[in-house]
């Protein structure tokens, strides 16, 4: 898709324990391999992710259609002093094979991207051909359901019912989000592309239901982050994790 026909990415949450989440699996694998790792950032931006695994010693390629958003990239990267370990290349999921010109990579991340691709297996099936066997990917995408239940709280029945039977879980013509995801869908979508190990998890589960009012200090923050993860570790987990704005999967390539 031109750039210029490219909708506004507005579904790319990334919290802060995603990229956690992320620092970790590169650590331990980077660690089991006895080196760096080669990471592949799909839709990376500005480099939220990309930025601290290069601080961690990690090799970035970062491929993004904004240019603008590599050029942030490029500054980030000179003022953390990483230049030699992020490259920006502007270009999108169909272009993996030319960018990384038989390359393969460890970890691959695509977030807040799937949601605004034109074909997501196709783009599930690129990844996987760029991964080297055993390689991971952490995939962040917007949950369907907790769209849902945000419309329905606000007493907006109509758009609740129609993100949950729409096949995009799109609330409406004016939904800025092309589509989000469910569970079984996400699983279905990277098991056909050869991925296994699938694991998702939900982020944010309570913090896009509760006012903004009611969340104004740190402490407030800390308590509904507390109260997330304790969501998403304990008794109902497998039920709740699909009431994630966001949805984390981290999948191996077979």
């Amino acid at each position: 898709m031109p750039d210029e026909q490219r909708p506004q990415r507005r579904g790319g949450p990334r919290p802060s324990a995603v990229v956690a989440a992320v620092a970790r699996i590169a650590d331990d694998d980077g660690t089991r391999l006895g080196r760096p790792l080669e990471v592949l950032d799909l839709g990376g931006g500005t480099g939220g992710v990309a930025v601290p695994l290069a601080e961690a010693g990690h090799r970035v390629t970062v491929v993004d259609p904004s240019p603008d958003a590599l050029a942030s990239l490029a500054r980030r990267a000179r003022e953390a002093g990483i230049v030699d370990r992020v490259t920006g290349v502007q270009g999108d999921g169909d272009s993996l094979e030319a960018i990384l010109a038989g390359r393969h990579v460890d970890l691959a991340c695509c977030h807040g991207t799937l949601e605004f691709v034109d074909d997501p297996a196709a783009t599930l099936h690129a990844i996987a051909r760029a991964l080297g066997e055993g390689g991971v990917l952490s995939l962040l995408v917007s949950g369907r359901l907790s769209v849902v239940f945000a419309k329905a709280i606000a007493g907006e029945f109509g758009q609740a019912r129609a993100a949950l039977v729409d096949p995009s879980g799109r609330w409406g013509s004016t939904d800025p989000l092309p589509r989000r995801f469910d569970v079984e869908q996400l699983e279905a979508l990277l098991t056909e592309a050869g991925f296994t190990d699938v694991h998702v998890r939900g982020t944010n589960i309570l913090g896009h239901l509760v006012p903004a009012s009611l969340v104004d200090s740190d402490a407030d923050r800390a308590a509904l982050a507390e109260l997330d993860e304790l969501l998403v570790t304990g008794p109902g987990r497998e039920f709740l994790r699909s009431l994630g704005s966001a949805l984390h999967v981290v999948a191996r390539r077979g």
